[in-house]
């Protein structure tokens, strides 16, 4: 899933410490540098669950999107990608260096690069040749201040092009809402389209 270009980067620095409990729970997908799967998605969600210390893994991940960009077509299908977490280093409950696996035998690395330590809202995962990122929020939009504060740090501090990084629309129904699992708890009303 990688280039040659990687070898001529330096490693991606994963934020000093990650509280794993916390990271847990539903993240909103609001920008990403797409894998095959995300080049049209919308409304992509991904749930955390950490695992007890007798699983095979650390986390599972139940990644959720609409395959296509307009999330409010009815003919749009919602597709699932369940993944497999491992978390790096000594401390399990502390690193923000993980590992995944979307499906068997392939396992790739997962770098938390960015993370709102305070209070959690937002999260940036990397990939070593950077061909790939994540960007999540706690809800479906986020200040586009703050987008551009994210972005200018993926330039700045992890040497990323920005090429092909595209905005995920997110735009959600109460039907949809429900047809996700979501509670009002993690898709507010207040976000839902009229």
């Amino acid at each position: 899933m990688g280039n040659s270009a990687s070898s001529s980067l330096p490693a991606l620095k994963t934020v000093s410490t990650c509280d794993t409990t916390r990271f847990m729970g539903t993240w909103f997908v609001v920008g990403v540098k797409p894998t095959a799967f995300e080049t049209t998605c919308s409304n992509a969600v991904e749930k955390y669950t950490l695992l007890d210390d007798k699983s095979k893994n650390d986390i599972d991940i139940d990644f959720q999107y609409n395959q296509d960009e307009d999330p409010l077509d009815e003919k749009n299908k919602v597709k699932s990608l369940p993944q497999k977490g491992w978390i790096q280093g000594e401390n399990r409950l502390q690193s923000g260096d993980w590992k995944v696996s979307p499906f068997w035998p392939v396992k790739m690395a997962y770098p938390i690069i960015e993370l709102d330590e305070q209070d959690y809202s937002y999260a940036v995962i990397g990939y070593p040749s950077r061909s790939y990122c994540w960007i999540l929020s706690r809800t479906p939009t986020m200040d586009e201040p703050l987008y551009k504060t994210i972005e200018k740090k993926l330039v700045d501090n992890h040497q990323y092009d920005l090429d092909g990084l595209r905005k995920v629309p997110q735009k959600w129904t109460a039907d949809e809402r429900a047809k996700r699992g979501l509670t009002k708890e993690e898709l507010p009303d207040s976000f839902l389209t009229k």
